[in-house]
């Protein structure tokens, strides 16, 4: 017996790969002397060529589609191939991919590549792909929006929304493959954050969006937890239109006109007070040109997005339950560069906040003071701005809880994870409805703005 175990033992160490263990003659494994998995890239140098993260935007007009993919290593080229019927097209960043390197203590370096798709034709579905001759991306597709603004445009909107406990992801995955959105705003605060792990997380957040994102124009505006290195990672992961490093823009969609911009300027004053004259000189500029009557014929409706609210109804010490909230107001004791006369001023009609994890839709209102259309119907010709707050979409920080005596200008408020839905439906009516991820998909609140005209607000 003693001599078959050993003939058997001499058989396997020809047959075992170098590296693997060979069992000992007491039955225990020995130590084994090197695996594929013991430090690969101490032995081996690996590269990662194969883009990742690719999500798309409108660029200077929506017939300009932005790519937008990240690689790991250089590879000296960014290209995206499309066409209707196949790839017959190409186009390539002038300079390549731009060298990204993450503020924390490993000092990661990926690499963003942006390309443009210009001049596409309207109301057209296209096949792309991205890459270089390293390697390419699978295939996806995405619809031009027609090019006027008779139209009717649908979006998700929500924000907050995390890598852990992402309530609103698989939903919105769902309804994006089956084409129910032409847009989305994610209106702050990405992954928790994009910065942590030396940016692993941003990129684990990246990639699990890539399903709605790659399909749809994802368009984005700051949150607080942006912040790090001077929201480094917000500002090279994403390609807004406009040029001013995502912070704030605006396109036309249908017949909305769209504004993004940052309240965190009002809070990391550490960056300079600069940034808020220069975002609220562009913001009034780009007001009085969208409210020019050709301007405002084409695209009556003025809907914004940032991150911070100017009111809300939340018991957790933030300042939007204060009256004195630095975004409405200004900055403290001056009250200059607020924006809630501003966007008064100029009849923006709808607001959209998040921060709060929660969803809220206040009445019609301006300067704490409720401005209905009528008692019987507050949404039909509001005479203020309507608020809503959409942060429910999904984190790891939990709920945010409300006061036990809410203000009268709270028209619905719930807890529920979630996220908004908006339907244009034409030059007089918008559609929204809260979806809540808690109760499988119901809608927990519907309701019509009205508008027979727009414009400057009569009341001051």
């Amino acid at each position: 017996m003693a001599i078959k175990m050993q003939l058997v033992l001499l058989a396997l160490s020809f047959i075992l790969p170098s590296g693997l263990a060979s069992p000992s003659s007491n039955g225990s494994p020995e130590e084994p002397i090197m695996t594929l998995d013991d430090d690969l890239e101490s032995s081996v140098h690996i590269v990662h060529y194969q883009p990742e993260q690719v999500h798309l935007a409108f660029g200077e007009s929506v017939l300009d589609i932005v790519v937008t993919w990240n690689t790991l290593n250089n590879t000296h080229e960014s290209i995206c191939e499309y066409g209707i019927d196949g790839y017959q097209h190409s186009a390539k960043a002038p300079h390549g991919p731009t060298a990204f390197v993450d503020g924390g203590s490993q000092k990661r370096v990926q690499y963003i590549h942006r390309v443009t798709l210009p001049d596409l034709q309207e109301n057209t579905t296209y096949k792309y792909h991205c890459g270089s001759h390293f390697g390419w991306s699978p295939m996806f597709w995405f619809k031009t929006p027609p090019n006027h603004s008779n139209w009717s445009p649908s979006l998700a909107i929500y924000g907050d929304m995390g890598v852990v406990n992402a309530q609103s992801l698989p939903a919105l995955q769902q309804e994006t493959q089956r084409g129910m959105y032409d847009a989305i705003l994610h209106v702050g605060d990405f992954a928790y954050d994009l910065h942590d792990d030396n940016g692993n997380v941003g990129d684990e957040f990246m990639r699990q969006v890539e399903a709605i994102a790659a399909y749809v124009p994802y368009m984005v505006c700051v949150g607080n937890h942006e912040s790090h290195y001077n929201f480094s990672h917000y500002i090279n992961r994403f390609s807004m239109p406009g040029g001013t490093q995502n912070m704030f823009y605006s396109f036309d969609l249908g017949p909305v006109h769209f504004i993004g911009f940052s309240t965190e300027v009002y809070y990391f004053t550490q960056f300079g007070i600069k940034q808020i004259v220069m975002q609220y000189e562009w913001l009034e500029r780009d007001l009085a040109k969208a409210t020019q009557p050709a301007n405002r014929a084409k695209h009556p409706w003025i809907i914004t997005y940032g991150h911070r609210p100017m009111y809300c109804s939340n018991d957790n010490g933030d300042d939007c339950a204060n009256h004195e909230t630095v975004v409405r107001k200004g900055l403290p004791m001056f009250d200059f560069f607020g924006l809630e006369p501003l966007f008064y001023k100029y009849g923006v009609d709808v607001e959209i906040w998040a921060h709060e994890h929660c969803y809220e839709r206040m009445w019609p209102m301006y300067n704490y003071t409720i401005y209905n259309g009528s008692l019987a119907e507050p949404y039909v010709n509001p005479k203020a701005p309507v608020h809503i707050i959409s942060g429910a979409a999904g984190n790891h920080e939990g709920r945010e809880p409300f006061f036990k005596h809410m203000p009268p200008w709270s028209a619905f408020h719930s807890q529920d994870f979630g996220y908004l839905r908006l339907k244009v439906h034409n030059s007089s009516h918008l559609y929204f409805e809260q979806v809540s991820d808690d109760r499988k998909g119901l809608i927990i609140d519907k309701f019509w703005i009205v508008k027979n005209s727009h414009g400057a607000y009569d009341v001051v």
